[in-house]
């Protein structure tokens, strides 16, 4: 079995590799906006008026969900990305079952949800408002199992039981990149759960806030701050899971896995696992 993240974050690929697993990069390029758009107007069209605004677990979970079926559904639809899997071709493990895992943190703080910066002012403003108070990080995971089925035994309009989930960029192989024949997958299982984390940031004075702004970390990850990285030294403290702070609960992640009958160690690389596995 071998994990695929949906996702380009250099601290959950981290993440995963310090916990022995080496998974398959494969990037969703969703359009989050329009995720969290959809959502809001699905909500104010409901009838329950107790269901008027989606929450924040509501939010990075869908966030979360839609990562993971836009590469599930090329998964399933047999469009392989030959680059991304030569790893587990490399192990003899293409034609094993593949679990996808996505995921999608933002930050809360006085009741607004904040995703990635992206600019130095924006950066700078959130991060003054931020230190010497607390706010909670929410990461949504959403996973899919996925088996291998041999292509000649799938129909080709059920190939993709994801056919209504549309990644924003679909693609297209290249005119001399081998085609698979012999496999495809089809989604058997989903989860999706959402993790809370309560952050305590220090005071930073405004040459230290000008200088981590600078370094350009905090302009591409949710809340403007890091925890393992050069953001840590300003943070006193977290109260929950510090690995969902980082964009990926390993605890969270074993637990949903567990409820699709996955053994966690089975998803170890090949040097880490235990005899008989």
């Amino acid at each position: 079995m071998h994990l695929v993240l949906a996702s380009r974050s250099p601290a959950r690929l981290a993440t995963l590799l310090s916990a022995g697993i080496t998974p398959i990069v494969m990037v969703s390029d969703v359009d989050e906006n329009e995720v969290l758009r959809r959502l809001k107007e699905a909500f104010s069209s409901s009838s329950d008026p107790s269901h008027e605004d989606p929450s924040p677990a509501d939010q990075v979970l869908a966030l979360a969900q839609a990562k993971c079926l836009a590469v599930a559904d090329r998964l399933a639809c047999a469009s392989l990305d030959h680059t991304a899997v030569d790893e587990a071709r490399a192990e003899d493990r293409t034609h094993e079952d593949l679990i996808v895992v996505g995921c999608d943190s933002m930050f809360e703080l006085d009741g607004v949800m904040y995703g990635k910066p992206h600019n130095r002012l924006t950066a700078i403003e959130r991060i003054r408002s931020m230190q010497g108070r607390s706010g909670t990080l929410w990461t949504g995971h959403y996973v899919a199992l996925l088996t291998a089925q041999s292509h000649n035994s799938i129909d080709e309009e059920s190939a993709s039981p994801l056919a209504g989930v549309k990644p924003s960029r679909a693609p297209e192989p290249a005119a001399d990149t081998p085609k698979s024949t012999d496999v495809a997958y089809q989604v058997a299982r989903t989860a999706g759960r959402s993790a809370s984390t309560t952050v305590y940031f220090g005071s930073m004075t405004d040459e230290e806030i000008k200088a981590y702004v600078d370094s350009g970390e905090p302009l591409e990850v949710a809340g403007s701050f890091t925890i393992d990285g050069l953001g840590g030294a300003f943070v006193r403290g977290v109260e929950g899971d510090p690995h969902s702070v980082v964009g990926i609960s390993l605890p969270l992640l074993r637990s949903m896995l567990a409820e699709l009958d996955v053994f966690w160690p089975d998803l170890w690389d090949q040097h880490n696992r235990p005899n008989g596995h």
